[in-house]
């Protein structure tokens, strides 16, 4: 009975990985929808409004891999094309061929190389110890073979306390510097592939369908950086909180 009970249990951790995997990007793409629903700040000088929408693909690249956020993405933009109100102004298939084209656009590869800049956080605690630092990871294997000890019949109880209480006392150091450095790596894949891209392609295509200057557009365009520079740092510091409250 065993295997058996170890297969369905294997099986049933298949499919729920598989509906999860499925459930996210279409979760992601709805919220896209909602964040241009919910409403838009105009900006005097430019064509283009400021919504939640880039907010929701900069949380939606730093919570899932690069092919999950490029799905979200493209389903949103899909549904746009496919003639649904989905973006800004309750919009469909026209925002794709007017001025905030080459932002809608620019989502899907800015999502792309935000999850895949981000890495993953075993990968960083991973490069984190190999230059010489210790680790949540190490200090829970050092913890747990202090406890071991401890418990052991006949150990020396004096050093198992103080190896034990080392342990620890190393581990809560060490949190702030991996969450410190988890931070400025989602911060900084945001940044680039969030903003520094998006933008690429936004400007591209503005200038591209308006005939207007590169620079007058980068200028009209200063308090949407401005504003998803703040974007990225809420984001990344979100999911940075959250990352750390699962370990």
């Amino acid at each position: 009975m065993m295997p058996s009970i170890t297969t369905s249990a294997v099986a049933g951790s298949r499919v729920r990985r598989t509906v999860l995997a499925v459930a996210k990007p279409i979760a992601f793409a709805v919220l896209l929808w909602l964040a241009s629903a919910a409403g838009a700040v105009p900006i005097p000088g430019t064509p283009v409004p400021i919504t939640l929408q880039t907010f929701v693909v900069m949380v939606a690249a730093l919570t899932m891999d690069w092919r999950q956020a490029g799905a979200a993405v493209a389903l949103y933009l899909a549904a746009g094309a496919a003639g649904l109100p989905v973006f800004a102004g309750g919009s469909s298939t026209a925002a794709l061929f007017g001025p905030s084209a080459g932002f809608l656009i620019g989502f899907l590869p800015g999502v792309i190389v935000t999850a895949w800049l981000k890495g993953s956080s075993r990968r960083a605690i991973a490069a984190h110890h190999a230059a010489g630092s210790s680790t949540p990871t190490a200090f829970t294997a050092s913890t747990a073979r202090s406890i071991a000890a401890y418990a052991a019949p006949g150990s020396d109880d004096a050093a198992d306390r103080t190896d034990l209480a080392a342990s620890v006392a190393d581990a809560a150091a060490s949190r702030p510097i991996v969450f410190a450095l988890t931070f400025l790596r989602y911060f900084a894949a945001a940044m680039v592939g969030c903003v520094a891209v998006v933008y690429v392609f936004g400007f591209a295509v503005q200038a591209a369908l308006t005939g207007a200057p590169l620079p007058a557009i980068i200028l009209a365009s200063v308090p949407f950086i401005i504003g998803d520079v703040v974007k990225s740092f809420v984001a990344s510091l979100t999911v940075s909180v959250a990352v750390a409250l699962r370990r």
